[in-house]
């Protein structure tokens, strides 16, 4: 299969995007003074877990989707040569 340039790059941007969100959000779960992250005895609550497991499942993505990504650009760059 092989990809445009446009989605090649889009693919790439996307899972250098993704992880840069995903670590921001998990920064921000850990750092959680709401009360929904974790109880009052400083354990984990289901939310954190929940989503914990999303940024997991997000970061597993992002990187699938940005290698897809980077092998595009790769593959583009050594046919023009």
């Amino acid at each position: 299969m092989r990809l445009s340039r446009s989605a090649s790059w889009f693919l790439l941007a996307f899972g250098v995007w993704s992880w840069i969100i995903w670590t921001t959000f998990v920064k921000n779960l850990w750092k959680d003074g709401s009360g929904l992250a974790f109880d009052d005895a400083g354990d984990p609550t289901a939310y954190f877990w929940v989503h914990l497991a999303l940024a997991v499942t997000s970061f597993l993505l992002g990187t699938g989707v940005g290698v897809i990504g980077l092998r595009g650009v790769r593959a583009l760059r050594r046919e023009s040569r």
